[in-house]
């Protein structure tokens, strides 16, 4: 099989952020990176002092500056002892803050995590909170002696870790049912019982679920930046997108047999390729009967055995335009290429296996002048799924 899965686990990573209320920006940052081609996973949680633009530049700069020097892979400890060195001082309190929660975990589940005055992360192994032990380091800045809190871990697959702002632990401070707010306590027995129900609630679903209760503890009326990014360790969950005819047409039946026996979901990218599966592997192909609110783009098609069936080069060259501008919390546009986005969104390893017959029609000259070949759109495609926006891990097979 050309796609083996090799893959122990997968890392994802993903947060969601609800603004103070009346603020058009955040005060809390959260940058997560995966770094050396997959061997490392990085993530920061800031959090500014105060709200509003001051606290977005305090903790734009210090996740900024944490990530940077993680790629340089600097020690954490003491670049934290130089991001608050750096940080630019209020003019009136004469002080400089922002909190810092910072994890990087190698491709093995050995995880190592510092901690500087955001809520304590909670660790969920399988559905269950557990208390790591934390080692204490004192931190010399221009400001006083600061403390940090230090954590070294193996994680396995199941595994989950969760950051939080204290807008997530004070959301319902002094109301009747939470005088103390939602507290860490709290957001931990939450998560345990949702978990346990739920079992194979994603990071991103998890991560904007806890935001959403914070926001609800708060009446709707967000009382702070509340943030919650989530990191989960998990088997893969794959996605293969079959991509025009073979270069020898010997070759239709092994790719067929390739996307037969994938495990996975499945997504047809192209008329001719369609043709060439239903005909090997004997399904028929028929309308969904679906407008395309895109009239740029074809409408889409059902066959037995695949997720969806599109229109191919047009689709896919706005497939990527969709996972360039796309940004965490946003909802796929209602077309074929965002349909595609919504796979994509669901899983982790995206298999590309794509024919290399040239079609003529691609150079038919009243076809868009901007129009890629399929090769270096697939290559395109690459880039943006493995960039930091996405993060997923991107094999192509050529046939």
């Amino acid at each position: 099989m050309f796609f083996g899965d090799d893959t122990k686990f997968f890392i994802e990573i993903a947060h969601s952020q609800q603004f103070k209320n009346g603020q058009i920006v955040g005060g809390d940052t959260f940058i997560s990176r995966s770094i050396s081609g997959g061997e490392r996973f990085a993530a920061v949680l800031s959090d500014g002092l105060g709200s509003g633009i001051r606290a977005n530049v305090l903790s734009t700069l210090t996740a900024s500056m944490a990530m940077n020097y993680l790629l340089q892979n600097r020690p954490i400890v003491d670049s934290l002892s130089t991001i608050l060195d750096t940080l630019p001082e209020d003019a009136g309190e004469k002080i400089s803050y922002a909190t810092c929660s910072i994890v990087d975990i190698d491709k093995s589940g050995e995880a190592r995590i510092v901690e500087f005055d955001n809520p304590d992360f909670i660790l969920l192994r399988g559905s269950k909170h557990y208390e790591p032990r934390k080692n204490q380091l004192r931190l010399s800045t221009r400001q006083g002696e600061r403390t940090l809190l230090e954590s070294q871990l193996m994680l396995f697959k199941g595994d989950r870790l969760i950051f939080l702002s204290d807008g997530v632990t004070q959301s319902g401070l002094g109301s009747t049912a939470l005088p103390m707010g939602w507290e860490r306590s709290g957001v931990a027995a939450f998560v345990e019982d949702y978990v346990t129900k739920h079992p194979d609630v994603s990071a991103r679903d998890l991560s904007k679920l806890i935001m959403q209760k914070a926001l609800h503890n708060d009446l709707f009326i967000a009382r702070d930046d509340i943030t919650c990014g989530v990191v989960y360790l998990r088997a893969p969950r794959r996605l293969l997108i079959c991509t025009g005819p073979p270069f020898d047409k010997e070759r239709d039946s092994e790719m067929a047999a390739i996307f037969d026996s994938f495990p996975g979901n499945k997504i047809v990218c192209g008329g001719t390729t369609a043709q060439i599966l239903s005909r090997e592997l004997g399904r028929k192909i028929s309308g969904d009967g679906r407008q395309q609110v895109k009239a740029n783009l074809p409408a889409t098609a059902r066959m037995e055995g695949a997720q969806l069936v599109t229109e191919g080069i047009l689709t896919l060259g706005h497939l990527a335009d969709l996972i360039q501008e796309f940004r965490e919390g946003d909802r796929p546009e209602e077309s074929s290429a965002g349909e595609i986005l919504r796979y994509i969104l669901d899983s982790d390893i995206i298999d590309i296996l794509m024919g290399t017959r040239i079609n003529e029609a691609h150079y038919d000259p009243s076809l868009p002048v901007e129009m890629e070949i399929r090769r270096n759109l697939v290559r395109r495609l690459k880039v943006l799924l493995e960039g930091s926006n996405m993060m997923k891990r991107v094999r192509i097979k050529y046939i």
